[in-house]
């Protein structure tokens, strides 16, 4: 006897849905092209046919809260291929980012990230943040945010001292990492309920070491991008995608060598151009610019395949966080003080919406899809 299911459509949720991206939804008419041309698509209960079933029925609780829908990397073979034009691929990429916005809190952070109305606010709030913090610092005799200091050698911690940037910027790293363990939390509770009540997997309770041993098996597979390379559409999106990724990680090595540097050793900066650190955080760099580069040129070539308000403040987030990096070096070796500050300032400003909307915008789908990788491996869905 078939299972009985009472749908409880959510409007509102489809209409979002169609607003983030999604608002070829309609055309679905359930033919199930997507599914068999998809690489990825696990035999049993495929994606992304059932997506689109339960979303154009407005099940919010059904697709929210499944791992199917990060483990789709939006290739881009089943929009190509749908007969009906309803691009699959754009759907679940708007559902993912639905689901950002869903499990991140407080939600008024949320809706300000993904608002374009409010990205003014998202500019403004980092330097009205570290104006207001010098002129306070500035009543208690502290001289910072000086963009002519005196002295012939340009050192960034005269414009703006490193241990207050630490100030800011640990306690940033904290929140966000509070944000992503308390979001994570219910994320992997729903998908293992909903996995559980269509019989994807048969374990009642994950067990937490079977799921770390799961994670570290998914870790090379990420690293080397292997499911974009078994796209045919958008394969070559993987070596923008490595170079993005593998800067940020090469960065955040640097990052915390010379934190370590500083604070450990008593070294303090400027850093000599033959350091070898300063080589990888330079390639890190020119990478980061390069890799956010290709990744803009690919959407701009790719006029099928939608491009939302989404994925271009990340994709201006990263190349800005890039280009202001490398000319902040630049203008210092070429010993122009007010522009190497002037860069530094906005350098700052980047770096202080990449940490805080981090588990808001559309760059928290690395820390998902890497959970529900690991989800998929550790219940053997192949």
């Amino acid at each position: 006897m078939t299972d009985r299911y009472l749908v409880e459509p959510d409007l509102n949720f489809i209409k979002e849905v169609e607003a983030l991206g999604g608002d070829t939804l309609k055309k679905c008419f359930q033919c199930a092209t997507c599914s068999v041309v998809c690489p990825i698509s696990p035999e049993n209960k495929p994606f992304p046919r059932k997506e689109m079933i339960a979303a154009s029925w407005g099940l919010k609780d059904k697709l929210v809260g499944s791992a199917d829908i990060w483990l789709c990397h939006h290739c881009g073979d089943c929009t190509t291929m749908c007969p009906r034009g309803a691009k699959p691929g754009e759907t679940l990429s708007a559902i993912r980012a639905y689901a950002i916005k869903e499990y991140a809190a407080p939600k008024a952070l949320a809706n300000l990230v993904n608002d374009p109305k409010k990205l003014p606010i998202l500019v403004a709030l980092p330097a009205v943040v570290f104006i207001v913090l010098g002129m306070i610092l500035k009543v208690f005799g502290v001289d910072w945010l000086n963009f002519t200091p005196g002295g012939d050698e340009i050192v960034q911690a005269h414009f703006f001292h490193t241990w207050l940037v630490d100030l800011i910027f640990v306690p940033l790293s904290i929140f966000v990492v509070l944000i992503f363990a308390l979001s994570l939390k219910n994320f992997i509770s729903d998908i293992h309920k909903n996995a559980l009540l269509e019989g994807k997997t048969d374990k009642e309770k994950i067990d937490p070491a079977g799921f770390i041993k799961a994670l570290g098996r998914v870790i090379p597979s990420i690293l080397k991008h292997s499911k974009f390379s078994e796209c045919s559409e958008n394969n070559e999106r993987a070596t923008s995608h490595m170079m993005v990724l593998y800067s940020f990680i090469a960065l955040f090595i640097v990052t915390a060598i010379f934190f370590v540097a500083l604070y450990g050793l008593q070294i303090h900066g400027p850093y000599s151009q033959w350091n070898p650190v300063k080589w990888l955080a330079n390639a890190a760099g020119i990478a980061l610019v390069m890799g956010s580069a290709f990744m803009i040129k690919d959407r701009l070539v790719k006029t099928d395949q939608s491009s939302t308000y989404q994925d271009w403040y990340l994709l201006g987030l990263v190349l800005g966080l890039g280009l202001t990096g490398l000319l902040t070096e630049l203008t210092r070796l070429g010993g122009s003080a007010f522009f190497a500050y002037f860069f530094y300032f906005v350098h700052l400003m980047f770096v202080f919406d990449l940490f805080l909307f981090l588990p808001f915008s559309k760059l928290a789908h690395l820390v998902y899809r890497t959970v529900a990788l690991s989800y998929a491996e550790y219940g053997n869905r192949k």
